[in-house]
């Protein structure tokens, strides 16, 4: 990459990479640039990683291994008693949302940390009789791909998990709350724009990752894959027989998929750059919890 394109790919000034040129092995970046090379160094083959350290320095390159299951920021983490997934509270309040930050209120309720995954996906299938998306074969998700989110997956199959798993889908407006938090966040992680933060179209992986991989570009919430990784259906009808998609996908260029971006499709729509995580209202989880405690 040029400087120009690398400091773009990063999130930083060009004055930035020349300055790190520069400096070698007397430059420590700020923990917010090191997190976002750290993850672009991560994604990198060791060629790359070793040219990186013999043109700019060891200083740059973390030894550090990322934290994949980092503590969430400002919310309260549960584990859902149904399907077994972490979910996190985002509390009741005003949040600034769309493109114009619109002030709209949003009743507290809790979202799945990480996308909905395939190994979860297979729980739902073995219990219901559901037939298995594209690519399945015998009933089985492809190999090595347990930790990575369901795809090719419709409205309706995303609906009927969530209802089996005693949640539903989010709406347009809390998944964007969970995204940007209540400041009116750009990004997840603020408003820098960083694709090294997120599987985009713009850092090449050409496929989905796991649904804990990018841990620097977790939301305020603590909430995974905000930015790309795979569309996610909501709940929110567009028209009739549409819904809202949010969140961008690894086929996605990067300026698609910030949080306040609009995108719908059909109920009917499925793709391997689709999926979806699930919400719930916190009446809804202290049922469920009794229930299970037999309360």
């Amino acid at each position: 990459m040029s400087i120009r394109e690398f400091a773009a790919h990063l999130g930083v000034s060009e004055r930035m990479i020349s300055k790190w040129e520069a400096g070698r092995e007397n430059i420590r970046p700020r923990p917010v640039n090191q997190a976002a090379l750290d993850t672009c160094l991560t994604r990198s083959d060791a060629d790359t990683r070793a040219r990186f350290a013999h043109l700019v320095g060891d200083s740059l390159v973390s030894d550090a291994q990322p934290d994949l299951h980092p503590e969430p920021i400002g919310s309260d983490r549960i584990k859902h008693p149904r399907d077994g997934s972490d979910m996190v509270k985002v509390e009741g309040s005003v949040f600034l949302s769309g493109p114009s930050n619109e002030p709209v209120w949003v009743p507290e309720f809790y979202l799945d940390a990480h996308l909905v995954s395939n190994a979860q996906y297979a729980q739902f299938l073995a219990a219901t009789g559901r037939t298995p998306p594209q690519r399945w074969e015998n009933g089985r998700y492809p190999e090595g791909l347990a930790d990575h989110p369901v795809v090719f997956v419709t409205w309706y199959d995303a609906a009927a998990y969530a209802e089996w798993a005693g949640k539903t889908l989010p709406t347009s407006q809390q998944w964007e709350k969970a995204a940007r938090g209540t400041r009116g966040n750009v990004y997840p992680w603020g408003d820098q724009p960083t694709p090294a933060k997120c599987n985009v179209r713009e850092n090449g992986v050409g496929s989905t990752t796991p649904v804990d991989c990018y841990q620097s570009g977790i939301s305020p919430y603590g909430v995974y894959d905000m930015c790309g990784n795979v569309w996610e259906w909501c709940s929110t009808e567009t028209r009739h027989g549409r819904y809202e998609l949010k969140g961008g996908a690894w086929t996605s260029l990067f300026d698609r998929a910030t949080p306040s971006s609009f995108n719908d499709a059909a109920a009917t729509m499925c793709d391997d750059d689709t999926g979806f995580r699930c919400a719930t209202s916190v009446e809804a989880l202290d049922t469920l919890l009794s229930d299970r405690h037999g309360r």
